[in-house]
């Protein structure tokens, strides 16, 4: 059948000459497309490396190179924020008929997998030079936060493992998660957030008003509590108990200890303050990110009390290059929501879901300031909903203070929304 409208129903016969359809003209678009960045998504298995190299090298001649201890967070908070400043924002998607071939490509499983090795050797060098007593103490500061930065970073190869169904790519994303004690967050990520993304019941959503100091107590516990109760209630189906071989988060947990353990045997007993503080540094980089992700936004009810389906605009968003590349594009978090299964190379902007000022790289700073992340992203909030602040996810303590602090600006983008929404049904009736 023509995919082109007719104006009379004795149009003509098609013929081979005619111009291809637009269907046909997406799937040559999507057989003939290269993805544009495909070895630049090597960035993020290269991190590790780069961690790795700078600790030889620290180790090698630690007066002369001692700066080096210090590269995680000058990757973390100066690099990589000054070149997503430098490179820009990319919103371009990749064609729909590209798809399958893309996600059916085991290259990009491989970039995921790649980062594990690295980052397992890095995370052992790492407690072997915090183990030694000639380190200074400022040095042993600096090499913890870049192991824990990197191994945050780790996290994300874990999420984008712990997506993925077989049991290869569950103990793979476990793996990444051990160095920082994590793997829990592939029980409740999965089988907690998902569900309850954007709503007032979700422990890793924040709320409008609520500080990264406030949030990151409730987030920690809260995800912990979410994982014991899901595996509990999966292992229960299947008829067994909580101290069953089968149980993830006991394998997760047991992977953490044998990692710590055989590391502390092989460097001394020194190592094990230096993987404790690691492992908490690098979590809470992820839970930075999850306060940033869905700050003050919020699902609505419908008539019979059920919570509408995630959509674009419960997920912050940003299209800034390079923290995509070294993220997996977690930015493009909208779609991730919609479609969990989907892989990375292939997820999409949506010009309807919400935009952060910056990339997560240059927001972490921020967010540690409620001051300056309030004054950067609760207009926002409000604008997104268009001055309607019934819609708005807030902290049940400060909901009363907030409405009344920000009733006059809701007012001022509510009426000028209404106006746009005139003026364009106007357009259209004309």
């Amino acid at each position: 059948m023509s995919t082109q409208p007719s104006t009379s129903s004795k149009a003509p016969a098609a013929n081979p000459s005619d111009k291809a359809s637009p269907a046909a003209s997406n799937d040559a678009q999507g057989r003939h497309w290269s993805d544009p960045k495909r070895y630049l998504w090597l960035m993020s298995p290269a991190l590790p490396g780069v961690g790795l190299a700078a600790l030889a090298g620290y180790a090698i001649a630690p007066k002369k190179l001692k700066a080096l201890a210090w590269t995680g967070p000058a990757l973390i908070h100066g690099i990589i924020p000054a070149l997503d400043r430098l490179v820009g924002e990319d919103a371009s998607n990749p064609p729909e008929a590209a798809v399958p071939s893309l996600e059916q490509d085991k290259y990009y499983d491989f970039i995921v997998k790649a980062f594990i090795p690295t980052q397992y050797a890095m995370t052992f060098l790492g407690a072997w030079l915090a183990s030694r007593k000639n380190v200074p103490l400022e040095d042993k500061i600096g090499i913890t936060l870049t192991v824990g930065g990197i191994n945050g970073l780790g996290i994300n190869t874990g999420h984008e493992l712990g997506h993925k169904s077989s049991k290869v790519n569950k103990l793979a994303s476990m793996a990444a998660l051990a160095p920082t004690g994590y793997t829990h967050f592939v029980v409740e990520h999965n089988f907690g957030h998902h569900k309850r993304v954007a709503t007032p019941e979700d422990p890793a959503t924040s709320r409008m008003g609520e500080s990264f100091w406030k949030f990151l107590p409730r987030t920690v516990v809260g995800g912990i509590k979410s994982a014991i109760e899901i595996e509990k209630s999966r292992l229960k189906r299947r008829g067994k108990g909580f101290w069953s071989l089968e149980n993830e988060l006991l394998q997760g947990w047991a992977m953490t200890a044998g990692f710590f353990g055989a590391t502390t045997l092989a460097c001394g007993p020194r190592a094990l303050p230096f993987l404790v503080a690691q492992a908490a540094y690098g979590a809470s980089l992820l839970e930075t990110v999850n306060y940033m992700e869905h700050y003050g936004l919020l699902r609505q009810k419908d008539a019979s009390g059920k919570y509408e389906r995630t959509q674009p605009e419960h997920s912050w968003n940003s299209n800034h290059i390079i923290t995509n590349l070294v993220l997996y594009q977690l930015q493009r978090h909208s779609d991730h929501h919609a479609h969990p299964t989907r892989k990375f190379q292939a997820l999409r902007h949506f010009g309807e879901a919400p935009q952060l000022p910056g990339g997560y790289a240059s927001l972490i700073l921020p967010a540690y300031l409620p001051s300056t992340w309030y004054e950067m992203m609760d207009k926002r909030v409000i604008d997104h909903y268009e001055g309607d602040l019934t819609r708005i996810n807030w902290d049940p303590e400060r909901k009363d203070e907030l409405m009344a602090k920000y009733a006059d600006y809701a007012a001022r983008v509510a009426a000028e929304a209404s106006a746009r929404r005139e003026a364009r049904a106007d357009s259209a009736a004309a």
